[in-house]
C-alpha cells in the first residue's frame, strides 16, 4: 500500500528546532518530488518547502526561508524537513506530498500523494 507517514511533531518554546521525517513506501521513492505543507485551525493548506526528485533544486516559502531546510534521502525513501528558529505562528498540522518526476513547486494541485500529517506546536 502507497504510503506517505509523517513524524517528529511535538510540543516545543520559541527558538528551538524539530525535525520532521516523512517515510514513504510502495513507491520508487527517488523519482518523487517532496513537498511539505502545513495547515493550522480555520486556515487553509498553506506550502512549506519542497525539493525536487533529483534533489537538485528546492523552494521555500518566504515565512520559513532562513529558518527550514527540506532534504531527501532516497536510500531511506525519507524526505525530512528541519526547522530552527520556530515561532508561534509556525503552530499547524504538517503535511508531505509527493509528485511523479515532479519539479519543486508550491502549488498543492501538482503532487498526488499526501500523508496523513504531524502536528507541531509551538509555544511563546
Amino acid at each position: 500500500q502507497v504510503q506517505l507517514v509523517e513524524s517528529g511533531g511535538g510540543l516545543v518554546q520559541a527558538g528551538d528546532s524539530l525535525r520532521l521525517s516523512c517515510a514513504a513506501s510502495e513507491i520508487t521513492f527517488s523519482r518523487y518530488a517532496m513537498g511539505w505543507f502545513r495547515q493550522a485551525p480555520g486556515k487553509e493548506r498553506e506550502f512549506v518547502a519542497a525539493i525536487h526528485w533529483s534533489g537538485g533544486g528546492t523552494l521555500y516559502a518566504n515565512s520559513v526561508k532562513g529558518r527550514f531546510t527540506i532534504s531527501r534521502d532516497n536510500a531511506k525513501n525519507t524526505a525530512y524537513l528541519e526547522m530552527n528558529s520556530l515561532k508561534p505562528e509556525d503552530t499547524a498540522s504538517y503535511y508531505c506530498a509527493a509528485a511523479l518526476w515532479g519539479a519543486s513547486s508550491a502549488r498543492p494541485g501538482a503532487y498526488r500523494l499526501w500523508g496523513q500529517g504531524t502536528q507541531v506546536t509551538v509555544s511563546s
